[in-house]
């Protein structure tokens, strides 16, 4: 009995060799027939992988150095509009200042125009006062003349006309 168990469990050499032949060529034939074409796969799979990972790398860089470039010409942007604004707040400003200028040369003109228009007038009542004083000192002599008055007389004389021609004005 353990003779039969030996010949079932035990090691016969020709058949290890067998095994081990069967062991090779089915290897070979595998390796020929299907280690072969999956390893192609799957370097191809890998190849698009990685091809995968590198157009999005250049797509991921691409979009970083887009929002660089955005983000600079929204900052040159800005800082344009800032030297727009300050720009045309100096010209307001300058406008402002010369329109103060004009209006106080204007006011200035104005105001000599109507000073000489004052003093001509203050002449020509003047001279008005001093032809009237004149007309009054004419009268007031004929009025002496025409008659010896005495001082009291004189001044009443006097009195009188200016009263008199302060009535007509």
């Amino acid at each position: 009995m353990f003779e039969k168990f030996e010949s079932f469990v035990g090691v016969n050499f020709f058949t290890l060799i067998f095994a081990w032949a069967n062991l090779l060529i089915l290897y070979l034939v595998l390796r020929k027939i299907l280690f072969h074409p999956i390893k192609r796969m799957i370097d191809s799979r890998q190849k698009e992988i990685d091809d995968m990972y590198e157009s999005a790398e250049k797509d991921r860089s691409a979009a970083e150095h887009m929002r660089k470039d955005y983000e600079q010409k929204l900052e040159k942007a800005t800082e344009e509009s800032e030297e727009i604004l300050r720009s045309a707040q100096r010209r307001a400003l300058l406008k402002e200042e010369e329109i103060l200028k004009d209006a106080e040369a204007q006011a200035r003109r104005t105001k000599e125009r109507a000073e000489e228009q004052i003093a001509l007038e203050k002449r020509q009542a003047m001279n008005d006062i001093k032809d009237e004083v004149s007309v009054i000192a004419i009268q007031i002599a004929e009025a002496v003349v025409a008659r010896d008055v005495k001082a009291s007389e004189h001044a009443d004389l006097i009195d009188g006309f200016i009263n008199t021609m302060g009535e007509e004005a």
